[in-house]
């Protein structure tokens, strides 16, 4: 009645605290109730019945306990929140509070006991402190341990009264009928408790509890056999359904005890859903993008370059089994076609490790392949699929052969450089976080291997003793079932488990299970394992399918051959413009969506993938007042007679050029009215004569930004046939004279560039002072010097 009044447990708990220590006599019965009136008062009647339950009776209250009633005003009116603190439970009482008197203390209890600091705890309300919220699984076990007590304590206050009705017992077997009729007990019932046994009795005999209770005060002679062989029935019969209820305990707390220690399970693999997701992923990347972009906004400054992802690759070995995962669920897909599946097995084991510079997979079982997934029509002896379709597709060609991130494979500070859409993005982080979480489940094997190695070495050496794999105390206090596997064989396991929960062949519940017993708390970053290699799966058909997809594979492969797909890391200017024909070429592919700058770094044997997303949209505006007014402004651009008598006269009165505009205005008027008076005289005829010019170059504005962009593809040039056989002529005569101005002799010593650049040794310069700062640009360290002069002297 008690439980479902308060509803909460933790008041519940508290309640149980105050009748376990009314039961070890440390407080009195009136206490008792004083300390029960804040849970129950709310409920009158369950109060009443309480306070029947226990006897209390308010008249014997009052007069029984006149002087501890007397302190209590006192103590309720301490302000404690003004009193001297120790840590943030404890307030100390003031001088001025009347301690109570204590006739039982002696000398040893004056000098230890504490009459000082006073217990002042800080409620939720005052308290930043968050508990943690029980899973339904903790729930499991508390339940049981809550019944296992509750059960207990019963039992052993029937056994405690046992035990003093038969002390009562054999005490009038020794006496004569006449001493036995004089015999009489007091409120103890013969013990030392008024409370126990009196709850013993009112368990078993309910309303007729006092009835019986005053009997054996006033005739124990007759009472006391009676009451004893009904105490030791119910004994018998509760311990039998103690060892029934034994049973559904440990069958629970087997089935709970490794839930209920693995708190994030549950909400792991809720949010993991969500976070595997397509969209979560662009999401991600995308309000990083926004964020700079407003930031840069909001600075009126440039939008900072570079990546907004960095992600680690921290164990090449982990990515064999990742591919294996990944290849073993794509066989088993019918959905996609034989030609697909050989592509993606040559993503996962050819391309992947080159651009992550690790050792390529084997292809060796392709044939084995096609031998399964072909049967033998046993009348015609041809080849059938189990489609029905006979015959199998053309072999694919290897895509990825002789790449330059197959060669980079044994270097360091080197990158490969990849541009790709969203699907592949999908892929790649799919992938990492796939390869991430598979290297902690084997680095955890590999720690549990090293602490079970450890734990039995200092057994044998220091205790003597060899431990079975069954003797841990959990699986001894029948928590757990001992497990078939070693420890050494916790991961390959893992591995097989993977495989068979992809294929159905294992539930789910029971794959959790199992890493739970392997892994203990650590294995909940494994359970949505199918569902991540499935999303994989399902990007890689794509990939392999979609024509974009395959366009930005294919775009990649022709860059290769150009060397602007990746290199030594000092070597990276050097392909600069390469690298940027690349991107343009990527832009102009993906110009429909996302496109992604990925780059493969490896630095003193570490590999990070870095992602950028580039800004490939035109911000052209679709307003027909922003069109209107971006026509006139083009039509008052290149038609100088639009302009209005106004402006004209204003720009007489008051010119708005910058005089070095005027002169080269001037200058270039000067030179075509020579070319002009050359021309009547018959010159430009000559001057023209094997000359090929085309004016193809077009250009277009951006309406928003007013941003000048060039079209691909759109050129001017200009040629003079005559031009190389002079070039050649000229390079005759003139190579001599090129020759010592560009090797004057053998270059200067490091030591002495330095000092040149640092203006060190030589005389006549201006008075300054020179520093040199050494910075990383495209990972490649660079010199910067900067001259600061004096003051008399201004900085060019």
């Amino acid at each position: 009645k008690v439980r479902k009044a308060l509803r909460s447990t933790e008041a519940y708990e508290n309640f149980l605290r105050c009748l376990v220590i009314f039961n070890q006599e440390v407080i009195s019965r009136a206490e008792l109730v004083q300390l029960v009136s804040p849970f129950l008062g709310k409920f009158p009647e369950l109060f009443t019945w309480f306070k029947n339950f226990l006897g209390y009776k308010e008249s014997v209250h009052m007069e029984t306990y006149p002087k501890e009633r007397a302190t209590e005003g006192i103590a309720m009116e301490i302000d404690y929140a003004s009193c001297k603190r120790l840590g943030s439970s404890y307030r100390a009482l003031p001088k001025s509070y009347q301690q109570p008197k204590c006739t039982g203390r002696t000398p040893l209890c004056k000098e230890v006991l504490n009459d000082t600091w006073v217990s002042f705890p800080s409620w939720s309300e005052d308290s930043t402190f968050v508990s943690s919220k029980k899973t339904q699984y903790e729930e499991h076990i508390y339940r049981c341990e809550d019944e296992r007590f509750e059960l207990d304590v019963v039992l052993e206050t029937n056994l405690a009264t046992i035990r003093v009705l038969e002390a009562i017992q054999k005490k009038l077997s020794r006496l004569s009928a006449e001493e036995q009729a004089k015999f009489r007990l007091d409120n103890t019932l013969g013990g030392t408790s008024e409370v126990i046994h009196r709850k013993a009795l009112q368990r078993i005999y309910a309303d007729k509890a006092a009835d019986i209770i005053d009997g054996l005060r006033k005739n124990p002679s007759v009472a006391v056999p009676i009451v004893l062989k009904r105490l030791k029935m119910k004994e018998e019969e509760w311990r039998e359904a103690q060892r029934g209820f034994n049973k559904v305990w440990r069958e629970q707390n087997e089935k709970y005890y490794l839930k209920s220690l693995d708190h994030q399970g549950i909400n792991f693999k809720q949010n993991d859903t969500k976070v595997l997701r397509s969209k979560s992923l662009l999401n991600e990347i995308e309000s990083i993008y926004d964020e700079r972009q407003e930031q840069a906004s909001e600075d009126n400054a440039g939008v900072p370059t570079g990546p907004h992802l960095s992600l680690a690759y921290e164990d090449k070995q982990i990515l064999e089994d990742a591919a294996s995962l990944i290849i073993h669920h794509v066989k088993r897909q019918t959905g996609i076609q034989k030609e697909d599946k050989y592509k993606i097995k040559q993503i996962m084991y050819h391309f992947i490790p080159d651009l992550l510079f690790a050792q390529r997979g084997e292809l060796s079982d392709v044939e084995e392949e096609e031998e399964e997934e072909m049967d033998v029509d046993e009348a015609t002896g041809a080849a059938k699929k189990h489609n029905g379709v006979g015959g199998s597709p053309p072999k694919t060609k290897l895509m990825f052969n002789n790449t330059t991130a197959q060669k980079l494979r044994g270097m360091d500070e080197v990158y490969n450089l990849f541009y790709v859409n969203s699907n592949w993005y999908i892929f790649m982080r799919l992938h990492q976080i796939l390869c991430l979480r598979l290297l902690r489940i084997c680095t955890q094997a590999e720690r549990q291997i090293e602490e079970e190695t450890r734990e039995r070495e200092w057994e044998r050496e220091v205790l003597g003793i060899k431990r079975d794999k069954s003797d841990s105390p959990a699986i001894q206090l029948r928590l757990k079932e001992p497990m078939d596997i070693d420890v050494e064989d916790y991961y390959p396991a893992f591995l097989d488990m993977v495989r068979n929960l992809l294929d159905g062949n294992m539930d789910s519940s029971q794959y959790e299970d199992s890493l739970r017993e392997m892994f203990t708390i650590h294995a909940y970053i494994a359970f949505t394992m199918d569902k991540l290699i499935q999303s994989i799966v399902r990007q890689l058909q794509h990939i392999v399918s979609d024509e974009i997809c395959v366009q930005v594979t294919d775009l990649y492969l022709s860059e290769n051959s150009n060397g602007a797909t990746g290199g030594l890391l000092a070597s990276q200017s050097s392909r600069t413009l390469l690298e940027a024909a690349y991107q343009r070429k990527a832009e102009q592919l993906m110009s429909e969506e996302n496109c992604f700058k990925l780059m493969f770094i490896q630095s003193r044997g570490q590999v990070q993938l870095t992602i950028e997303l580039l800004d490939t949209e035109e911000e052209n505006s679709d307003d027909p007042v922003e069109a209107e007014r971006w026509s006139d402004y083009v039509e008052r651009y290149v038609n100088s007679d639009s302009t209005s008598p106004e402006l004209r006269e204003h720009l007489a009165q008051k010119p708005v050029f910058l005089p070095r505009n005027l002169r080269r205005i001037r200058k270039c008027q000067r030179g075509r009215e020579q070319q002009e008076k050359e021309g009547k005289e018959g010159n430009s005829k000559k001057s023209m004569e094997n000359v090929e010019s085309l004016d193809k170059l077009e250009c277009k504005f951006k309406l928003n930004s007013y941003k000048m962009v060039y079209v691909i593809k759109s050129e001017d040039y200009m040629y003079r046939r005559t031009a190389l056989l002079r070039a050649q002529q000229v390079g005759a005569s003139g190579r001599t004279g090129v020759g010592r101005w560009c090797f004057p002799g053998p270059p200067a010593p490091k030591a002495e560039t330095n000092k040149w650049l640092m203006g060190e040794g030589l005389e006549g310069l201006v008075p300054c002072t020179t520093t040199c700062d050494t910075e990383t640009l495209h990972f490649v360290s660079i010199n910067k010097y900067r001259v600061k002069y004096g003051t008399i002297f201004k900085t060019p």
